[in-house]
Parts: structure tokens; sequence; C-alpha cells
């Protein structure tokens, strides 16, 4: 897909959020401070990617879909309304993200990294969950969460119980939440930073962005090539920005 910005337009990137993480209440101040660089942000966005775990945790039953974020759904449904496109990668939290985002609020969603063509710079974009060595753990589960048979299990608990269940692996499980390795590794044992390498290895990217490390990353892979890690809106309340033809990380 290609996107080409007008003039004083930029392209925003922001993930891990964990809305309702450790508890719908505790959260409430970090929707409220994501809303409102929702509000900054669209005065100028070209487009905005949303790369996964924006909540902690989230199920769709066929006609049930979890109670709360009125907020961030709303501003998200209005950017939209106003022509400005938004992206959503699902994460390791929300992975279980069906067709209500892309019905209700039209915004197309995607569960693995996509090729954009930003400005004739190639980017590849995704939450990160995954990928590259290691993270074995992690994958073996992932494997479950996604087998349809399990969702389908799944689907037949009450949504109150399920909704129960689901937030609490989520809080109390590390190999879900993704955080039992929220620091640098060094860039040799960076798994995204090698995943992105080997991707190097048969196709040139300008770009790569990522979530899920919870860290604030910027690593120079080559002259013409960067990965770049999001940070998290719990501790570092860090983005990115593309402007003036280059990726920047910036605090709100």
């Amino acid at each position: 897909m290609s996107i080409s910005t007008s003039e004083n337009k930029k392209v925003y990137f922001a993930s891990d959020q964990h809305l309702g993480a450790p508890t719908s209440e505790a959260s409430f101040p970090r929707e409220q401070k994501f809303v409102a660089w929702l509000n900054e942000v669209k005065k100028d966005a070209e487009a905005i990617f949303i790369l996964g775990d924006l909540f902690d945790f989230w199920f769709e039953y066929k006609t049930v879909v979890p109670k709360g974020f009125v907020r961030v759904l709303g501003k998200l449904a209005e950017i939209k309304d106003n022509g400005i496109p938004i992206y959503f990668f699902v994460g390791n939290h929300d992975l279980w993200m069906r067709d209500y985002f892309e019905k209700e609020l039209n915004i197309p969603v995607y569960h693995s990294p996509q090729e954009f063509t930003i400005n004739n710079k190639l980017f590849l974009i995704g939450h990160g969950d995954g990928l590259g060595p290691g993270d074995k753990g992690y994958k073996r589960m992932k494997k479950v969460f996604t087998f349809p048979l399990f969702q389908w299990m799944f689907r037949w608990l009450h949504p109150d119980l399920g909704m129960r269940l689901g937030q609490y692996m989520s809080v109390k499980n590390k190999l879900i939440s993704g955080d039992e390795d929220a620091k640098f590794l060094g860039e040799d044992n960076e798994w995204l930073v090698q995943y992105c390498k080997r991707k190097l290895e048969t196709k040139h990217y300008n770009y790569f962005i990522f979530g899920h490390r919870h860290l604030p990353l910027e690593i120079q892979l080559q002259e013409n090539s960067t990965y770049l890690n999001t940070g998290d809106w719990i501790k570092y309340f860090t983005y990115a920005v593309f402007e003036n033809d280059k990726l920047v990380l910036k605090e709100f």
C-alpha cells in the first residue's frame, strides 16, 4: 500500500497502550492521555498506525465485544469519519480481534506485518510478537491461541467468565504480556533486530517499525535502513512520527 503525505502532513505510529491493565480504573488516566494524543496528532496527520496491544485483553464474541474503552473507540471513529486513514495491527493481547473494527469503525485490521510505501520509502510494519529467533514459549502459546478450535471453545464461555479469565491470564502470565524482558538485551540479542537483518538479506527496507518490546528503540541496521520500536504507553508514552521524509521517536 502506498501513502503520499501532503504538505505539512505527518504519519504517526503508536503501540502498547494496554488499556484495561491492571484494572480498568487504573488504566483510565492512560486512556485519557492517549485520547489527548489522538486529539493532538489529528491536526496534521496524513495517517495513523496503531501497532497492537491497544487493549490488554480483547475477545470478540459473535454479538459481544468487551465493555469499556468508549473514549478511545469514539475518538478513533471520529478521526476516521473525518477522513484520516487509521491502520490497526493486532498484538499478542488483542490477537482475537476479528471484524468489529472493520465493520463498526471502518478501520482495516492486520494480523501480520505489512509493507507500506510512504513517500517512496519502504516500510515493514507490525506488532512484532513471535518474529525472529527465540521467544519460543510465546510462539508455542500463540499457536494454541490462534488455533480455530481453541477460539471456538473459548467463545462458548459466557462473556463474563471468558473476559475475567482472559484478563487474569493477560495480567498474570508474562509469557502473554511479553514484558518479562522489557530491557535492552544488546543489539546481537534483540530478536526483532535479528529478524530485520534477516529480512534485509533478501529485500531492502528503509524502515522497520514494531511495538511489543515496550522499549523505545532506534537502531541503524544499514546506511539506509533503520529499526524503530515505538515503546509503550505505560512507562514511556512514546510514539514515532514520519515527517520531512525522516522517522523519529518522540515522547508525549
